[in-house]
């Protein structure tokens, strides 16, 4: 079969590989790989800025956003030949800490958790790859190849589980919540938005471009201004922070509405610092109770969840949100961002 490796730490080892075909292990699924979504971890993966091989091997397949065709199942299984899957990202650890033995190992305490095509183990960029059963999710079959949005939708449908888990210290019914980025997280995190009835909002740099289109498709309003502008007109309940940009993430924690929760799920690059009055938030924080989670990565529950978000979704909005299909010999063309750059996907079934 064809893979899509790496060396991990080299910017220069990226390839489609021959390999093996993969053989089914007792309580696995064999699965045709059909699309791959792609990421900023896959890119940062493939600059040679973190991601490790399985012990023992030098290369990597890469690929955590999956979907594919069950081949063969186990007799007695959920699955059957023909089901459409999608295989969850992490594994516990393997001492395992509380949270992995308790199945939330998306919230690792230890750090020793592995994920495929990421750290420790192989991805799903591949034309065949196995799964344990208990990790992989039915997709509807009406969803088709848009079920590779399992995956980011699963990390915003966690996203919102934090922001339920923390609102509800007291009473807690927001009605205008702010969206930053209108990325396939950002945009997922609006659907979910819209889907619970709320006044979304969502906030980006572009002016033109699919992004405005699709929130305003969604149902939602599209802002272009600057971010404390913008918030400071809003006094959002909630905010998804979804870019990792410095100064938006300030912004975000310190402009909510009294009462507000703040989720960042962007992750800002290190080595460059913006001036913060720490007083004045800190001040915010405390005197109108606001709160601040991170959240990242999900665990099978909430994939179940964003099969959900998913079927209930208009599928020609979320069709727009696959702006690029390549084939696996274009690879390299898929992993360099275009500015009107939504969702791009690989094509494991297309040489050409």
């Amino acid at each position: 079969m064809r893979a899509l490796t790496l060396v991990p730490g080299d910017a220069g080892s990226l390839a489609v590989e021959d390999l093996p075909d993969p053989q089914a292990g007792p309580g696995e699924l064999l699965v045709e790989g059909l699309v791959m979504g792609v990421c900023g971890t896959d890119r940062e993966i493939v600059a040679g800025e973190h991601g490790s091989a399985p012990d023992g091997e030098e290369r990597l397949v890469l690929g955590h956003e999956s979907l594919g065709r069950v081949l063969e199942a186990p007799a007695g299984s959920a699955f059957a030949p023909g089901d459409l899957v999608v295989g969850v990202v992490r594994r516990p650890d393997p001492v395992p800490c509380g949270a992995c033995a308790r199945e939330q190992f998306d919230m690792c305490r230890n750090g020793l958790y592995t994920e495929r095509g990421i750290v420790g183990r192989h991805g799903y960029g591949s034309e065949r790859w196995t799964v344990e059963q208990e990790y992989a999710v039915l997709v509807d079959p009406a969803l088709g190849d848009l079920g590779v949005l399992v995956e980011p939708t699963s990390v915003v449908v966690k996203a919102w589980a934090q922001i339920d888990a923390v609102g509800g210290r007291a009473w807690f019914a927001p009605e205008r919540v702010l969206v930053t980025g209108a990325g396939p997280i950002g945009l997922l995190a609006a659907l979910i938005g819209v889907q619970r009835g709320l006044d979304v909002h969502v906030l980006d740099l572009v002016e033109d471009g699919p992004k405005p289109e699709l929130v305003r498709r969604l149902g939602a309003t599209y802002h272009a201004g600057p971010s404390g502008k913008v918030m400071d007109e809003l006094e959002p309940d909630v905010v998804v922070e979804a870019t990792g940009a410095r100064q938006v993430v300030i912004d975000a924690m310190s402009r909510t509405s009294h009462y507000g929760v703040t989720c960042l799920t962007g992750v800002s690059a290190t080595g460059r610092g913006v001036q913060v009055d720490a007083g004045a938030l800190n001040r915010d924080l405390v005197l109108e109770n606001d709160a601040v989670v991170g959240s990242v990565n999900a665990n099978v529950d909430h994939y179940r969840g964003a099969t959900d978000v998913l079927a209930a979704a208009d599928r020609d909005w979320l069709g727009g949100l696959v702006t690029r299909r390549v084939g696996l010999d274009d690879v390299h063309d898929a992993l360099r961002a275009r500015p009107d750059d939504v969702k791009v996907v690989v094509d494991l079934r297309t040489t050409a």
